[in-house]
């Protein structure tokens, strides 16, 4: 009896690898979804389309952009971790995949455990720019004033756990400096008071501040990174002006459920290499100050170590700041 039992199992098994992996080898056989977990019309929004569009040329299947936003991208996210892992529900995420399970109290998911990373699609450094009539002239001579006036200057970002608030704690703590940090709701409302002189800086990324940086409405001082950005050529990075250690960039990563059969995170990964390559996207990407990564660092492996890598640098500075949950 127990042998008719066992045998019932390893043919019942066998079907079931079978059947994955003729499901691996027809895929994609129906549309794709890729979730945005924000708003429509932002930057996030413009980068999941333009990547969408991408791979379905090679996948040779529609692709969908869906966006699920609130509570900081956690929902959306959320709602993919929960999905069949099939390779039809696919997540385009940035920075806060790194930060939301430290800042986000009994989040309903894990950031490494429940996913399959597929690929990094952009790395887009951040910028430092101030109000149009702030003292220093060239990117030495900031790096000077802030370090001698740092206690008087006020600094805003986008809420507590932005990317630009983060970009604020690792500024503070880079230079040895502590400058009034002003919170707003958003990028928006905090680069409008820099554009009307009611604080002093603000960190973010370029595909936000290009717009008042070409129509000269804010000083442009720095690239938050260790090199200069294609878009800005004539824009410093801070490590020229002897800031070491100080590279912090908005970088958007695909992923797939935990447990999507390798076969199907091979070619979506594959697709998302040539999207990287794609001159549409490069060109459309350039436009808001950002760029594709390399197609060496399309890949689960690269992706995986990303975010790893990201985790470790902003727990020390989440929890310096209070907002460590765990």
């Amino acid at each position: 009896m127990k042998t008719v039992l066992v045998r019932k199992l390893i043919v019942a098994a066998g079907l079931a690898i079978a059947s994955l992996s003729a499901s691996a080898q027809e895929y994609p056989s129906k549309i794709i979804t890729m979730a945005m977990p924000y708003a429509p019309g932002g930057p996030g929004d413009t980068i999941t389309r333009l990547f969408a569009s991408a791979m379905q040329k090679t996948l040779g299947q529609q692709i969908v952009v869906e966006n699920v936003a609130g509570a900081g991208g956690s929902i959306g996210t959320a709602k993919v971790a929960r999905s069949a892992p099939d390779g039809y529900n696919l997540l385009m995420i940035h920075i806060s995949h790194a930060t939301n399970s430290l800042m986000i109290k009994n989040l309903s998911y894990d950031p490494v455990k429940d996913f399959e990373p597929i690929g990094l699609a952009t790395v887009g450094p951040m910028v430092l720019v101030a109000r149009k009539d702030f003292p220093p002239v060239g990117t030495q001579e900031f790096v000077d004033y802030i370090r001698k006036n740092g206690e008087k200057i006020s600094m805003g970002n986008a809420g507590a756990g932005s990317a630009s608030h983060l970009c604020s704690l690792l500024f503070m703590e880079t230079l040895g400096i502590k400058p009034t940090l002003i919170p707003y709701k958003g990028t928006g409302p905090a680069l409008n008071d820099l554009m009307g002189g009611q604080i002093d800086l603000l960190c973010d990324q370029t595909t936000g501040t290009m717009p008042a940086i070409k129509a000269n409405r804010v000083k442009a001082y720095a690239v938050a990174g260790s090199k200069r950005l294609e878009s800005l050529p004539d824009l410093p990075s801070l490590n020229e002006a002897g800031v070491k250690g100080f590279d912090i960039s908005i970088w958007f990563g695909l992923y797939a459920p935990k447990g999507t059969p390798k076969p199907i995170i091979d070619k979506l990964s594959d697709a998302l290499a040539k999207a990287v390559l794609d001159p549409v996207v490069k060109e459309r990407l350039e436009g808001i100050g950002s760029a594709p990564v390399a197609p060496a660092l399309a890949t689960p492996a690269k992706l995986r170590e990303h975010l790893q890598n990201e985790i470790n640098m902003f727990t020390p500075l989440i929890k310096s700041a209070g907002l460590y949950v765990n």
